[in-house]
């Protein structure tokens, strides 16, 4: 019998919607209910492409003595982390303050009144049988001792906390987070830390914008440190098996150092984030070097086929972009992915077969599980048109295996940053599909999950859920719709960024320079969210003062400059202590240092010496460059575009800074020798 899940928007309840568990989702209905019952709360937080939460629910969840018992014992409560991070949040840091450690599934056990006293993660089920009966027992014979754990938790996490912050971070202070970084950096392999090892997305661009600050317009010259760390890591994970070789698109992260084998699951976030930053790795040509132009062509091709890889795979029938897809396909991990040399000659023949096992290091051994391998590519074909031909047909047989399944519910936040990876890479690249697909999804976002310049987290189906988005809602939707305007000169989306931003500025300041996560009239948890640091997405501070930025440069607005310069405060701390954690206010830091210098592109819609200019400005430009376009005839509203006109009829750039602009420039060599200087 169907569960009170059954109506959810979220696909990773709907998941659960048929056990045999008594689930209540998230709300004031199940707290009251546990106190009718006068027992405690159950709470289990995970989503829908994750492995061990799939584990869980085989062993436990769909086990009908285990749903027994979590149902005479508890009032059982199903979370879905990315529908509410909020909660996930609140949970996470007192899991992480009781256990050393976090991760999903968390499973939590709090008071009727949400307080936690006992949190873990994966329980096996013998364990977590036993562990059910233990807290009940507790619970009846020790209740006073559990109520006054879970007291102290929510008053030591809940209590106000002051975060150091300084003036907004100098070049000194970006200096000194590369520094930092370099000590980090794995020069073996690539990227930073050992096992399991995370694509260090926030961070590519703050490299690849300090490398240009200190080195602009890169020449046969030795590139510096940071332009070391950010095309070494980035090719390594082209590279590994972290990348998707056949269909693009990379992994959650990888088991080991070396990028070989991932942990399955395809999130939409990621892929978005590092759309763009292949896309800015790969933007300016090598001079004459033949490995740099081998290494930039592996990265381009990357970013091309993760744009395609996100279109085809995630792109709902709304427009939208979907969450993610699982790790499992037939019940198993990675399955979908991974090859055998048999199974390479199957598809190919005995010659083809043996060169695609040697290229993709297929080996009998294997580098995953029962002598199955996942494809890498640890050198460059050295028969491009013999490497598309193998790789069209191993992707055409792979679409006949059952694929991983899919969440397809919508993400604001992480449509936001999808919408600015495809506008940038989209322009870029020539690719007006990509520019296309990304206005379509703001659209969408814009109609179904904004009310009264409020957000909606998620929407599937063409249906607002239930959650109201957060700071990174705001902020990274707003970050895609200024980018979005940046290609397309569509000044409507610069009005939309300007409300979503103001309700920031009104809804989630601390009072001290920064953000909560949570707005102030959101739900009220034990603690309100605040976490200044980035985590697999930009963290939302750092988000709002990326696209707050951006917006005073196009608007000229005070308020939103120094709300963004209070925002950045506590990036010298963090670049000295955490710069791995950083990485996007690090970012931001380095445009804040540039000015932001901001390029408006007025002429002819679809005149081809616009678009050149346009392609000029995102290839040539440092990083953190605003652009805005226009036809010289209407603003839009839009401020940097005012008294911008065409002069004597052509295309025409005006590089400026604070609203003070250089000579017009009507030529390609005129905007290259401004943006140089």
């Amino acid at each position: 019998m169907p569960n009170r899940l059954s109506d959810a928007t979220s696909p990773y309840l709907l998941q659960h919607a048929d056990n045999p568990v008594d689930w209540w989702p998230w709300g004031e209905e199940a707290f009251a209910e546990a106190r009718r019952r006068d027992v405690p709360l159950l709470l289990s937080v995970g989503y829908s492409a994750c492995h061990w939460c799939h584990v869980m629910a085989h062993e436990s969840f769909e086990d009908p003595a285990t749903a027994d018992l979590m149902n005479t014992l508890f009032v059982n409560v199903k979370v879905d982390r990315e529908e509410r991070p909020d909660v996930d949040a609140v949970y996470m840091e007192a899991t992480q303050a009781m256990t050393g450690q976090g991760g999903w599934p968390m499973t939590v056990f709090a008071t009727p009144d949400g307080a936690p006293f006992y949190c873990g993660t994966y329980f096996p089920r013998e364990h977590f049988q036993r562990l059910l009966q233990g807290i009940t027992s507790a619970w009846r014979h020790k209740r006073s001792d559990l109520v006054d754990q879970g007291q102290r938790v929510v008053d030591a996490l809940g209590a106000p906390r002051r975060l150091a912050s300084s003036p907004p971070p100098t070049a000194a202070d970006l200096d000194l987070a590369v520094q930092a970084l370099i000590r980090d950096y794995d020069t073996a392999a690539g990227g930073y830390g050992d096992e399991p090892k995370f694509p260090p997305s926030m961070l590519l661009s703050f490299l690849m914008a300090q490398h240009e600050r200190t080195f602009p317009f890169q020449t046969a010259d030795e590139p510096t440190p940071a332009a070391l760390m950010a095309g070494g890591t980035a090719v390594a994970m082209a590279r590994g098996g972290i990348h998707d070789q056949l269909g693009g698109g990379f992994a959650r992260y990888s088991v080991d150092r070396e990028w070989v084998v991932p942990h399955f699951e395809k999130m939409l976030y990621d892929n978005a984030l590092l759309l763009r930053a292949y896309t800015r790795l790969s933007r300016r040509p090598a001079e004459g070097d033949a490995a740099a132009d081998s290494d930039r062509a592996l990265l381009l091709r990357a970013a091309q086929e993760t744009a395609d890889w996100m279109l085809r795979d995630l792109r709902t029938p709304e427009g939208g972009f979907a969450s993610a897809l699982d790790a499992d396909s037939e019940g198993e991990e990675g399955t979908y992915y991974v090859w055998t040399p048999g199974q390479l000659r199957e598809v190919l023949g005995e010659e083809d077969g043996a060169w695609a096992a040697a290229l993709f290091d297929v080996t009998e051994q294997g580098t995953f599980e029962r002598g199955s391998s996942v494809l890498r590519l640890p050198a460059d074909p050295d028969d491009p048109e013999r490497f598309d031909r193998v790789r069209a047909a191993l992707l055409s047989a792979r679409a006949d295996r059952v694929p991983p399944a899919r969440d397809d519910k919508v993400v604001a936040s992480w449509n936001g940053l999808a919408i600015a990876g495809l506008a940038e890479a989209g322009a870029l690249m020539g690719r007006p599909e990509w520019i296309a697909a990304a206005r379509v999804a703001a659209d969408l976002i814009l109609d179904v999950h904004l009310r009264h310049g409020r957000l909606v987290r998620t929407s599937r189906d063409g249906r607002a859920g239930p959650s109201a988005g957060v700071l990174e809602d705001y902020a990274n939707l707003a970050e895609g719709l200024l980018a979005l305007h940046g290609v397309t000169g569509e000044a409507r989306y610069v009005r939309e960024a300007g409300g979503l931003l103001d309700t920031v500025l009104d809804h989630f300041g601390d009072d001290e320079g920064g953000f909560f996560d949570t707005a102030d009239d959101a739900e009220k948890l034990f603690s309100r969210p605040q976490d200044p640091t980035d985590n697999a997405t930009p963290s939302g501070r750092f988000a709002a003062a990326s696209a707050l930025l951006t917006y005073a440069a196009l608007t000229g607005s005070a308020r939103h400059r120094e709300a963004a310069e209070g925002a950045l405060a506590v990036v010298p701390l963090l670049a000295e202590k955490a710069p791995r954690f950083a990485g996007w206010g690090l970012a931001a830091g380095e445009a804040l240092l540039s000015g932001p210098r901001a390029v408006a592109v007025v002429g002819d819609t679809g005149d081809p010496a616009v678009e050149e200019m346009v392609r000029t400005v995102l290839r040539w430009a440092p990083l953190g460059t605003v652009l805005s376009r226009g036809d010289g005839r209407d603003s839009g509203g839009v401020p940097l575009l005012e008294h911008r006109v065409p002069i004597e009829g052509k295309a025409t750039a005006y590089v400026c800074e604070g609203f003070t602009c250089k000579l017009p420039a009507t030529t390609t060599e005129e905007l290259l020798t401004q943006l140089a200087g």
